[in-house]
């Protein structure tokens, strides 16, 4: 099926973001991979094109662009055309409205110009070593003291660890309350402000996951983001679209994923004729392509809803746990479909297989998403 064609303008949108992945992204891959980073030169690139921020006001640097369906396009051709480890959309879709929705006015002309020109990259650090994503079981410790905080504690699996410029990082800061937690905007080079390890990851190679350390670190009461005690709340507002960010990205990869297979399946030979004309294949990927296809109509109407300010919880744990189990589906069978090609790292689908994997974990496990759901149906039934 044909999805619902895009107004003009954003056809060309895509058309340039395509040429822009193809020519400034995915000729670098392969050294980013190596080199198990990519270069802060791609964000600035990003930026001189205007794809950071793009929700932004003009006032700042950015384009106004409110429409979350420039984001999708971005996260489309990115997957399809640049680097699967190029987390432009964390910068600037996950992140990034923290500090427009949180942010005061002089944080906002602090900071905003350069995560929009890609000067300043952005991360996020809310899981640790021990509590992992549960935000009550943290322990890094915020203590007010005059005109400052005091930071103390550990954070890991920190995407953009290593490149990141500006940190929101999560702290309790009210010890008799599980949820009294505060965001703080850390900036590189505060003192007692350290990187640890650049992790070693199954897949995303290119990507910086690293881990972060506070020791006694000075925060500014300006660099307090958001009301004191009301952090928890502030980054639950962001999890709907961080699940659809997250389904976006899904469901383009599996598509992905299908095409590769069906290409090759066309050309490998079994028995004197093509693999794509076995019955077993044939109904395989036909059962996958119907899927991938339903799913995207699922996402579409999410972003639509989304766009409408609309769009729940439990919906989006709906579209991040279906595109992030077919994508776990499509990749395996393309693996399967590819023999002994799909484990060798130099066939696409092998590193499509070796990415996919965090996906069925970040923004929410698939368990999560079920437990979200059942608490949206059966518990709202009784």
């Amino acid at each position: 099926m044909q999805r619902k064609p895009l107004e003009p303008e954003m056809e060309l949108f895509r058309d340039q973001a395509r040429r822009f992945f193809q020519q400034q992204i995915r000729p670098h891959s392969e050294a980013w991979r190596k080199a198990r980073i990519v270069d802060r030169s791609a964000y600035r690139k990003a930026g001189d094109q205007g794809y950071l921020c793009m929700w932004a006001d003009e006032a700042y640097g950015g384009l106004g662009l409110k429409d979350f369906r420039y984001d999708q396009i971005l996260i489309e051709e990115n997957v399809f055309h640049g680097d699967p480890g190029f987390f432009l959309t964390l910068h600037g879709r996950l992140v990034g409205p923290y500090l427009s929705h949180f942010g005061n006015e002089e944080q906002k002309a602090r900071f905003l110009p350069g995560m929009i020109s890609g000067e300043t990259i952005l991360a996020i650090a809310m899981t640790e070593p021990d509590a992992g994503s549960d935000l009550a079981g943290m322990k890094s410790r915020a203590v007010e003291q005059g005109d400052h905080w005091v930071l103390n504690g550990a954070k890991t699996y920190i995407s953009n660890g290593l490149n990141a410029d500006l940190v929101i990082v999560a702290a309790k800061t009210h010890p008799d309350n599980a949820h009294g937690v505060t965001l703080f905007l850390v900036e590189r080079g505060m003192e007692g402000f350290e990187r640890g390890r650049n992790l070693e990851k199954m897949g995303l190679k290119s990507q910086d996951t690293a881990e972060m350390f506070f020791r006694d670190v000075k925060i500014p009461k300006a660099n307090v983001l958001g009301q004191v005690h009301k952090g928890f709340y502030q980054l639950m507002q962001g999890l709907a679209e961080e699940r659809l960010i997250a389904a976006c990205g899904n469901i383009a990869a599996g598509r992905l994923a299908l095409q590769i297979t069906q290409e090759f399946v066309r050309q490998r030979k079994v028995f004197g004729k093509p693999l794509s004309q076995m019955q077993n294949t044939r109904f395989k990927l036909a059962a996958l392509d119907a899927e991938i296809d339903m799913a995207q109509v699922y996402v579409d109407r999410c972003v639509e809803v989304h766009n409408e300010g609309k769009l729940t919880a439990d919906d989006a744990a709906r579209a991040k746990l279906l595109t992030s189990e077919i994508n776990g589906r499509m990749v395996d069978e393309g693996v399967q479909l590819h023999g002994g090609a799909g484990y060798m790292e130099e066939y696409e689908i092998c590193r499509l297989y070796q990415d996919e994997r965090v996906h069925r974990i970040l923004a929410g496990s698939s368990e999560i998403m079920k437990e979200i759901i059942a608490r949206a149906t059966l518990d709202a039934a009784r």
